[in-house]
């Protein structure tokens, strides 16, 4: 019949379908195998004969799998995809121990092209970091065992100009000699200088320090102009960091900042206090007890002088610049003075900008008194300083280990999520510290009390540089491309100024509402004495001579540390939370400038 009929051809016309589409994938599986490797072929073949022999390697869908090659299950089968596999590498499966990746990291590292430059960056931040380990280290701690919280306040001056050295930035960028170096011009005559400073303060430091009351300002300007020459040379080697390096070796510039920048300053703080103190150096160094430390100050500033002077004179006769001034393919632009500052003003005038350095300004003013105060009670209390410096030391690695699960915390949507949580988790650790403080055991450090100064120190630590890593992944992410440099540059060192500005400040304060009197008990110890004020440690080691007792009556750390945590609590509640939840969600092109990146 006619229906029988178109029935049958209905269904020979279905199968004719499925033949040709199975001669397809047939041939298109023919021609993966032919474009095969000949050795991927032999590995795959050799891997199913003995897994064929052994009876094993049926999936579920009971098609053999192998290394090398593994067929799609049953329900990945189609008239189409029948025979489809995937090539995987059999390397992929071979186990290698944690010290042989290791060394094969650092085969391929030795091994890059750009190693001499890589040594080069790592010695040059190396250098940055000696300045900074004394000036934000070792040289309070020396202080503040004979001045006030308020005079080493007058100190953290400074450490101003790391934090204002955007303001001088286009001056180094845009004056140089062409033939000598764009920025060779800048780096080899700063640290010659760094190093004849280092070697007059060799033979006059020791005499400062040992009379600060006297000698302060003298102190705060020598470190000041130390500081400032250094942030200078910051300048010049980020700037040279972009053209030393290949392109594809670029991601090593900041390894070698954090690499180089740490280990100098380790030295300075931590090496150098360990040295310095007297308990350490009759302990593990000296057969018989001296009254000076191993290593003074004088020595280790000229020791590091010789060092300046030995890296730039390699400087200049093996190593040459290349020319990457003019703006064409792979070139750095010249903008110019004016056009630079020209540049940070339009930043600065966007609305959303000047929300987000309200808050950078105000967002750490909470976490002052912990990071730089706690540590000196910690010391007026009894700590020794090779303890503390111990406790730095330990604290080193910690922050390496964070800092890089901060930064896979930080490579989702929401950039400033990990710094909104490390923002509560840094005022309860200065909650913590103040408990560290007013518990610490009066008859002198015992070991169970150490761990407790260790995990609140490594917590705090912890917490900052995840604050750290959060808020340089959203200045990267706003970043205008074509400016990257100065938009950066500006927000980092705003982010930095925001952790500097209030120090004076709080230490001063922290004298300001302590009150303390000498007073005399017996009259042995001097009945016509009469009490005075013992808030600097020079008066209490005083009154300690005289046969008298510092008697406390208020101590402005914990009036100074409340008010700045709570102040801190209201400023994130009520704005800096809202407004970073805010600036989040505005796309990339709100922050451009540039009239390339808004396209």
């Amino acid at each position: 019949t006619p229906d029988a009929s178109a029935d049958s051809g209905t269904v020979r016309n279905r199968k004719q379908r499925k033949r040709t589409a199975g001669k397809k994938a047939k041939g298109q599986t023919k021609n993966v195998e032919d474009e095969m490797p000949e050795k991927t072929r032999r590995r795959g073949r050799d891997a199913s004969q003995t897994m064929s022999r052994d009876g094993s390697g049926d999936d579920e869908g009971g098609n053999a799998s192998d290394v090398g090659i593994t067929i799609g299950g049953s329900r990945d089968q189609s008239p189409v995809r029948k025979y489809a596999f995937q090539i995987e590498d059999p390397r992929m499966h071979e186990k290698t121990s944690a010290f042989g990746r290791l060394a094969s990291k650092w085969n391929e590292f030795y091994n890059n092209r750009d190693f001499g430059n890589i040594v080069i960056l790592i010695a040059l931040y190396w250098l940055q970091g000696i300045p900074l380990g004394l000036a934000h280290g070792s040289i309070p701690f020396l202080l503040k065992e004979k001045l006030s919280f308020a005079q080493v306040g007058l100190f953290s001056l400074a450490g101003y100009p790391y934090s204002l050295k955007l303001f001088w930035s286009p001056f180094v960028d845009s004056l140089y000699d062409r033939k000598f170096g764009r920025r060779k011009s800048w780096i080899v005559p700063i640290q010659l200088v760094l190093g004849l400073l280092f070697w007059w303060m060799g033979s006059h430091i020791d005499g400062l320090v040992r009379n600060p009351a006297n000698n302060i300002h003298e102190i705060m300007y020598l470190f000041l102009a130390i500081v400032f020459l250094g942030a200078t040379q910051d300048i010049a080697v980020d700037g040279w960091a972009l053209t030393l390096l290949s392109k594809e070796n670029l991601s090593y510039a900041s390894t070698c900042q954090t690499v180089g920048i740490n280990c100098g300053y380790f030295l300075s703080f931590t090496v150098f206090l360990a040295l310095n103190s007297v308990e350490f150096s009759n302990k593990y160094i000296f057969s018989t007890p001296r009254e000076e430390g191993f290593l003074q100050l004088g020595p280790y500033m000229a020791f590091w002088a010789a060092m300046y002077v030995v890296v730039t004179l390699l400087l200049v006769f093996f190593k040459a610049e290349e020319d990457t001034s003019s703006s064409g393919s792979g070139g750095e632009a010249d903008y110019g003075i004016v056009e630079t500052y020209k540049t940070i003003w339009r930043i600065c005038k966007l609305p959303h900008m000047q929300q987000f350095i309200m808050v950078l300004f105000f967002a750490k003013i909470g976490f002052i008194p912990n990071d730089s105060t706690t540590q000196l009670k910690l010391i007026e209390r009894g700590l020794h300083r090779e303890d503390m410096a111990l406790a730095v030391l330990i604290d080193f690695p910690v922050q390496i280990f964070f800092g890089y699960y901060a930064v896979r915390w930080s490579q989702g949507e929401s950039k400033m999520r990990p710094w909104r949580v490390a923002f509560i988790l840094r005022l309860l650790c200065g909650v913590l510290a103040m408990l560290t403080v007013h518990y610490f055991p009066q008859d002198g450090l015992s070991t169970g009390y150490f761990y407790v100064v260790l995990l609140t120190n490594v917590a705090s630590s912890m917490a900052k540089t995840v604050q750290f890593v959060g808020v340089s992944a959203f200045i990267t992410q706003i970043a205008d491309p074509v400016i990257g440099g100065t938009y950066m540059t500006l927000l980092n060192t705003l982010s930095n100024f925001g952790g500097t500005w209030p120090v004076f400040f709080i230490m001063r304060s922290i004298d300001y509402f302590s009150s303390a009197t000498c007073e005399f008990s017996s009259p042995s110890s001097g009945a016509s004495a009469s009490p005075y004020s013992c808030v600097t440690q020079e008066d209490r080691n005083r009154c300690k001579v005289d046969g008298g007792l510092c008697h406390v009556h208020w101590d402005g750390y914990y009036v100074v540390s409340v008010v700045c945590a709570l102040l801190a609590l209201a400023l994130f509640f009520g704005f800096i939370r809202p407004t970073v939840l805010r600036l989040e969600r505005l796309p990339a092109h709100i922050w451009r400038v540039s009239k390339e990146a808004r396209k």
